[in-house]
């Protein structure tokens, strides 16, 4: 019979414990579920890009948005090969030249691609002077000619102007309504829907038949009756700040309830329910309990919001009633689009188009992003 000694030592398991990661808050929660969401990483992408080519507009354009040049020029394609076929390593574009030569039916000269006179390409080149912030000279730019002759990636409108670099300036009107308008309005409907969703009762009542009256505006005739109220000889400035203001007036009531019908759900939670207890203001419970648990909803609706902004402000700038020269915006740029035949014949002056749609895709993609991150259920 085999005997055992007490006093040994059983053998022992090493055990590795593993470093503990800590507490993760919300925000790096959120931010790794978006990570996970390949459109909603690319929208974030292309959201950063356009701000930051709003703010450095100025930089970004290859020339002056207000030069003029030939009108209706055709876009000048980039090219890497010299006039014999060459591969070059410097691109290039090739300008339009009249020719000596004659169209015979027209006796106009034939219009032919310069091979003698190349326009080198290159970045951080000089151009046109600025004011980068609008407040530090400049002449720099990312892109263009190396010897500062024009050059149109995008051809030009009806005046000579480099559509390309108009689309960029004109980024920066766009996006400032846009984002202007949507601060406004989450500034007042959040504010709304959350003491609305919070009193109940008959001032709920009574509200939310003004937020309908709101909601039941024709939106489209009111903005066309309102803009034109205001008188053409109107400084741009204040033109500018009345469409802000009626955008953000007709636009705050959807958004009020939407954080309403959250706000119904969260008022009779414990925690609001304690605060009630302990004898907290309803100002505190509002603004430190209730708009915590709301914002995520609200910065989706923001992300969502911003593309329908941008739409319309482009609608009405097509129509004439958004922004006035010389103030550029995509919208206004659209302007040139009203007849069929500029657009069969110059079909380049609806590159403004491609950005909106870059916009909203990018508005979109981000929030449909955010929407699965903060809510995955």
């Amino acid at each position: 019979m085999l005997a055992f000694d007490s006093s040994a030592t059983p053998p022992t398991t090493d055990i590795v414990a593993k470093p503990s990661r800590g507490h993760e808050s919300y925000i790096a929660l959120v931010w790794r579920r978006l990570r996970r969401s390949w459109t909603g990483m690319a929208g974030l992408v292309l959201v950063v890009l356009l701000i930051l080519m709003a703010i450095f507009a100025d930089f970004f354009a290859p020339m002056d948005p207000k030069a003029t040049d030939v009108g209706f020029a055709p876009p000048q394609v980039m090219s890497f090969h010299d006039k014999d076929g060459n591969f070059v390593f410097q691109p290039r574009v090739y300008a339009l030249s009249d020719s000596e030569e004659l169209d015979p039916v027209t006796f106009q000269p034939i219009v032919g691609i310069d091979y003698d006179n190349p326009r080198l390409l290159g970045f951080f080149v000089k151009g046109a002077e600025y004011r980068l912030l609008g407040l530090i000279p400049a002449n720099r730019h990312l892109f263009g000619s190396t010897d500062g002759k024009p050059v149109h990636f995008l051809g030009t409108d009806k005046f000579g102007r480099d559509v390309l670099s108009r689309a960029i300036i004109g980024s920066r009107i766009s996006l400032t309504i846009a984002l202007t308008v949507v601060f406004i309005v989450t500034i007042i409907g959040t504010t709304v829907g959350m003491v609305s969703g919070y009193f109940g009762g008959t001032f709920d009542v009574w509200l939310q038949r003004f937020v309908e009256l709101v909601l039941a505006f024709p939106q489209l005739p009111l903005y066309l009756a309102l803009t034109s109220l205001i008188p053409v000889t109107a400084p741009t400035n204040v033109f500018l700040a009345f469409v802000i203001v009626v955008m953000s007036a007709l636009g705050w009531a959807q958004m009020s309830r939407e954080v309403r019908g959250k706000t119904l759900a969260l008022a009779r939670i414990d925690y609001v329910r304690a605060a009630m207890a302990v004898g907290a203001t309803d100002t505190r419970i509002i603004f430190q309990h209730i708009l915590p648990n709301v914002m995520s909803h609200v910065i989706v609706a923001v992300t969502l919001h911003i593309p329908s902004v941008v739409l319309l402000e482009s609608f009405l700038g097509f129509l004439g009633f958004a922004v006035k020269p010389p103030l550029i915006s995509w919208g206004l740029m659209l302007q040139d689009t009203a007849t069929y035949s500029v657009i069969g014949s110059y079909p380049w002056i609806l590159a403004p188009v491609g950005f909106v749609l870059v916009t909203v895709f990018a508005f979109n993609a981000l929030g449909d992003g955010l929407r699965d991150a903060v809510d995955p259920y």
